[in-house]
């Protein structure tokens, strides 16, 4: 069964005020398609302040109290779909994908294909892990619907074991690509700080001591772009959400961030982002097998290299 409750309670904070009800559902809801938000409205599943809204345009304000009322639960099946997959490496125990922004990584409630898993069954069929069950077939970690960048698959479950071992070692390697708001003055830093749910929103992550875990990111910047600055950020821990939640913590939030950014910034609307504008651009591994180390890059997607381009960018 599906592990979303029926019932989601969401306090809209300052950084979601003066946008679109829809458009910050969607952003807190990741594993939520916005199709299904948009019937949420026309079903009466969507209750603000104690009154159902039908209005999806609404714009959100700070300490309004959502209530969404979702469907019953069903079983969810993955389904293999023809959709085309940007294969980076493959042999038979392992293959390393470039995801796009906008694909959800796995099925959900809201979200039930045209997923990455959906894409890995049609091309994989059944060679693919199950150590992590039928809906998350040969996915060994996540990386964030609006991310775009390198994810690796497992094809069989002692592949899997092997990825997974590296990954709670932290000697995965993981670099990022981050366009983030202000001017960072130093020229690279450590983020250690435990993430935990966000205690004012459990949608949301935040640096807390309450049931929280440990988390470490390192970052360098790369260049300064007026209001905002290219970082590199590497993972040494693997949280939800992690740089979000760290560079928000530091006063750095992600351009284009929904959830963990301003609501508002002049400058950054100019650049028309829709996305967070975050790429998991370098992925490294022992291979699962052979222990020989594997490391690929992808290089930057359109959209990122735009907004770089309209910022003034010395480094395309």
């Amino acid at each position: 069964m599906c592990d979303i409750p029926q019932r989601i309670e969401i306090d809209i904070t300052e950084e979601m005020s003066g946008i679109r009800l829809d458009l910050v559902l969607s952003a807190v809801l990741e594993d939520f398609s916005r199709s299904f938000i948009q019937k949420l409205f026309a079903q009466n599943g969507v209750i603000v302040n104690g009154s159902v809204c039908s209005e999806k345009k609404r714009k959100a304000e700070a300490g309004d109290k959502i209530q969404l009322q979702l469907p019953k639960p069903q079983p969810l099946e993955a389904e293999a779909e023809d959709i085309p997959l940007d294969i980076v490496y493959e042999d038979r125990d392992v293959l390393v994908v470039n995801k796009p922004a906008g694909m959800v990584v796995h099925p959900a409630a809201g979200n039930p294909s045209g997923t990455l898993v959906n894409a890995l069954l049609y091309h994989c069929g059944e060679n693919l892990s199950s150590i992590n069950g039928v809906i998350r077939p040969g996915i060994v970690h996540r990386i964030d619907k609006d991310t775009s960048g390198l994810l690796m698959v497992a094809k069989n479950d002692k592949a899997h074991g092997s990825l997974s071992r590296q990954l709670a070692a932290h000697s995965i390697t993981r670099r990022y690509r981050a366009i983030v708001y202000s001017n960072i003055k130093e020229d690279e830093g450590t983020i250690d700080a435990p993430i935990g749910r966000d205690p004012k929103n459990r949608l949301r992550n935040a640096v807390t001591d309450i049931h929280s875990k440990n988390a470490v990111t390192h970052y360098k910047v790369l260049e300064r772009l007026g209001q905002f600055t290219l970082i590199e950020a590497v993972l040494e821990t693997g949280r939800t959400h992690q740089i979000r939640v760290h560079m928000a913590y530091r006063k750095h939030p992600l351009l284009g961030d929904a959830l963990y950014g301003p609501a508002k910034h002049k400058a950054a609307d100019k650049l028309r982002v829709r996305r967070q504008m975050l790429h998991a651009a370098v992925l490294g591994f022992a291979h699962p097998v052979t222990q020989a180390y594997l490391e690929f890059e992808s290089p930057l997607p359109e959209d990122f290299r735009q907004v770089l381009s309209l910022l003034g960018s010395e480094s395309l």
